[in-house]
């Protein structure tokens, strides 16, 4: 059976500028947030687009037994600013046969804000592997961490 884990990341920063820095997301995330990405790597693809894999390596310790996840952009949408990813390979999938995050920036109360809407689908591969809460906290850290790297180079 496939679960949801969901949380919304109220920013005060543009839309438009969250986009487009997790668009820049394989060169910007080690250096926005070095302590959990220690690189991203383009694997086919342009790292972009829908259909494009990359290799995400963390952090030593940064994600509690995941050393890396091999990630596909399924859906990638600029215009409504939506992008949904799949890992394909990594140690989660030792423990989830589904893991699958999307994300939607939305516009905020005013053009100096947004709320990032986030949520993983997952699917255990037994009924005793717990949510994986981790990833929504390493989420809501990422999102906290764009707005800092946007408000310091404004």
């Amino acid at each position: 059976m496939v679960n949801v884990i969901s949380v919304d990341v109220a920013l005060k920063a543009p839309g438009k500028k969250v986009w487009e820095v997790i668009r820049d997301s394989t060169t910007l995330f080690p250096k926005i947030l070095p302590s959990t990405f220690k690189s991203i790597e383009v694997v086919s693809g342009d790292g972009k687009s829908a259909g494009s894999v990359r290799q995400i390596n963390y952090a030593d310790g940064s994600m509690k037994g995941v050393t890396f996840a091999k990630e596909k952009l399924e859906t990638v949408d600029d215009g409504n600013m939506y992008v949904t990813v799949s890992v394909i390979d990594s140690e989660l999938l030792g423990f989830y046969k589904i893991f699958k995050t999307t994300l939607k920036v939305l516009p905020g109360v005013d053009a100096n804000s947004c709320t990032v809407k986030w949520h993983i689908e997952f699917e255990g591969v037994s009924s005793e592997v717990p949510p994986p809460e981790t990833a929504k906290e390493a989420a809501v850290q990422t999102f906290k961490a764009i707005e800092g790297y946007i408000l310091a180079t404004a």
